[in-house]
């Protein structure tokens, strides 16, 4: 497959003042945060032009939103999660990445000969391409947090001594990361919870503590998914997340489908249960439907913006466009995603989480990201556990209590791509609106 190169004009005309920015992220969740945090500069700022390159995948965040895309970009076998799976980083060489990577730094460098500012958003990759621009640059760590390997208590019990050892340097960010963030060229480096960012600051990084930007944007639309009222109270609503790459979703959705199925023969007789299928947009609906079908769910209505199956007196609703709805309505949520089940602990809610074949949401996967959300994910051995988590949870308010506390702590508050911006605004010495 061959790179696809779009090239747009500056968001900005005023050359004679502007300041040229240019945004680098490796993946889908690191495209949008890129892109709230871009958005963000432009309400604040009309004196900077911006431009995006995407390291993975197509960026059609960037694109749908009319952010110039200034080089090559395509999407690769392993969807970015070649640091998982040997095979996958095989099949991606195969696939062009070394001849891609390399389009991609002279793309690098020759915009920087006009001058300019170089965002990286992600992990390692871009933080180094940054680097490799030869420019100044700041860095916004999503992908690292010091909740992978310690808490606000000190290191966590880890079993095995190679898992022992990932703690060698002192911290999740390695030395040769340190070393870029470091760098004199590196005004910035935005971590993404506060204990990542104390502990950085004990190297001198010039670290940022402004909060994460994924809890940005989730406002809800006041969509309504059930016409049934909750005349008891007894209705529990859960929030059904199979993740957004392809084909694995597919697969994750028959897993939580299995736990469906165990809570409808546990409480289907005792409570309304509403499950809301957060379905993202570029997945296909065709299987997901004929999932549910295989389950026994029978189609009951069809909208614009939802499709409703009905079991019992149970109903799964499958919207493509409801996201935030579906986050703010749910009491619990059964997930196999990334971005969207950390969004869904900053709202303070439990996640019921289990293990997949891959190649993204594989058991250790699951597992680290137990860690990084510490007590508001629960990885269940398999899905017909999830009854007795629930009823465990239902009856321990205070753990509800600790894990609302959490979910703020390790996520943050709204606002961060705007504090994010108004930073570099600053930085920059560029005019404001």
């Amino acid at each position: 497959m061959r790179p696809q190169i779009t090239v747009g004009l500056p968001m900005f005309c005023d050359t004679k003042t502007a300041m040229r920015l240019l945004c680098l992220s490796n993946g889908h969740g690191e495209d949008g945060i890129g892109l709230r945090i871009l958005q963000a500069l432009q309400r604040q700022s009309d004196a900077i032009q911006l431009a995006a390159l995407p390291i993975v995948g197509e960026g059609k965040s960037y694109q749908t939103q009319g952010i110039p895309i200034i080089g090559p970009v395509q999407t690769m076998p392993s969807g970015g999660f070649i640091y998982m799976d040997g095979r996958q980083f095989a099949r991606d060489l195969q696939g062009g990445l070394l001849q891609l990577t390399r389009m991609q730094l002279k793309t690098i460098r020759d915009w920087v000969q006009s001058d300019g500012f170089v965002l990286a958003v992600g992990d390692i990759v871009p933080l180094l391409f940054a680097w490799w621009s030869g420019t100044n640059y700041a860095f916004v760590g999503t992908a690292k947090s010091e909740y992978y390997l310690r808490d606000e208590q000190g290191w966590l019990p880890r079993q095995s001594w190679f898992e022992q050892l990932e703690r060698w340097s002192g911290s999740v960010y390695l030395p040769w990361e340190r070393w870029l963030m470091k760098h004199p060229h590196c005004q910035a480096v935005f971590p993404r919870d506060r204990l990542t960012s104390m502990v950085l600051q004990k190297w001198a990084i010039p670290t940022q503590d402004l909060g994460n930007p994924m809890m940005d944007s989730l406002d809800p639309k006041g969509l309504i998914f059930s016409n049934e009222p909750d005349l008891t109270g007894d209705r529990l609503t859960f929030v059904l997340l199979p993740g957004s790459r392809l084909p694995e979703a597919y697969e994750n959705w028959r897993i939580i489908l299995q736990a469906v199925s165990a809570l409808l023969m546990a409480f289907g007789n005792q409570r309304q249960l509403l499950f809301l299928g957060a379905i993202a947009p570029q997945l296909d609906p065709a299987p997901l439907k004929q999932s549910l079908e295989s389950y026994g769910w029978r189609l009951a209505s069809t909208t614009q913006s939802m499709v409703t199956f009905t079991q019992y007196r149970a109903q799964i609703v499958l919207t493509q466009t409801g996201f935030a709805d579906c986050l703010h309505q749910a009491d619990f949520s059964l997930a196999m995603a990334g971005t969207a089940t950390e969004q869904f602990v900053g709202l303070g809610k439990p996640v019921i989480t289990f293990a997949g074949v891959g190649p993204q949401f594989t058991f250790r996967f699951a597992e680290a990201q137990t860690r990084l959300l510490g007590p508001s994910v629960v990885l269940a051995d398999h899905p017909s556990r999830v009854v007795q988590i629930v009823q465990s949870l239902l009856q321990d308010p205070d753990r509800l209590q600790l894990i609302q506390a959490n979910g703020i702590k390790r996520m943050g508050s709204p606002g961060a791509a705007d504090r994010i911006a108004d930073y570099l605004v600053q930085r920059l010495n560029v005019k404001g609106r």
